[in-house]
């Protein structure tokens, strides 16, 4: 029998793989729109962590994310081929990207390739294999609004990243990042008011 969240106005359910905390939040379960992920859990929801409306999940079938308790996701995407892990305590703010993979070759020409086998294909995925890089956001970490996160980064323990940046390196723990591309601005010193 499908999982349904009560009082869902999306008619959707709940994944098997889905491991949801009950006192966990996921306000509606249009989330799984995208979500392919074949592994056994292909997604953990912790204590108190909360996924609002707008938020989407798009694992593919290789894909697992964690996510820690009490976080707070705020309608973002979360495109994950292989791994995606957010800390406890993490505030992740309306339209931020995570992306684990492109999904795609960087070459011109696999690139063409790809979209014109997408076309004959019933799903119309572009169905190639792209090399992934693993996410990870370390506890109590916060995220501004608009801000993209690139594959293989590894935002630090208490990190802040400001609004509309785009996170193509890693940021160290404790410090205040933000820019296209981002930047250490400079480190959280305890007692900061940051």
């Amino acid at each position: 029998m499908p999982r349904r969240i009560p009082h869902d106005w999306h008619p959707g359910s709940i994944p098997d793989n889905v491991e949801i905390h009950p006192r966990a939040l996921i306000e509606t379960a249009l989330c799984f729109e995208g979500f392919r992920s074949e592994l056994a859990v292909g997604l953990t929801v912790e204590e108190g962590a909360a996924l609002y409306t707008g938020t989407m999940l798009d694992v593919g079938p290789h894909g697992l994310v964690r996510i820690g308790r009490c976080c707070m996701l705020n309608n973002l995407l979360i495109r994950c081929d292989e791994l995606v892990e957010i800390g406890d305590y993490a505030l992740l703010s309306w339209n931020v990207v995570i992306m684990d993979s492109y999904r795609t070759d960087f070459d011109l020409e696999a690139r063409r390739m790809a979209l014109r086998n997408a076309a004959s294909r019933s799903d119309r995925r572009l169905g190639e294999a792209a090399p992934t890089r693993p996410v990870r956001l370390g506890r109590n970490v916060w995220v501004g609004f608009d801000t993209c996160i690139l594959p293989g980064v590894t935002i630090g323990e208490g990190a802040i990243v400001g609004a509309r940046s785009v996170v193509c390196t890693d940021i160290p723990p404790m410090t205040i990042a933000g820019g296209n591309p981002a930047r250490v601005i400079r480190a959280i010193e305890e007692g900061d008011d940051a």
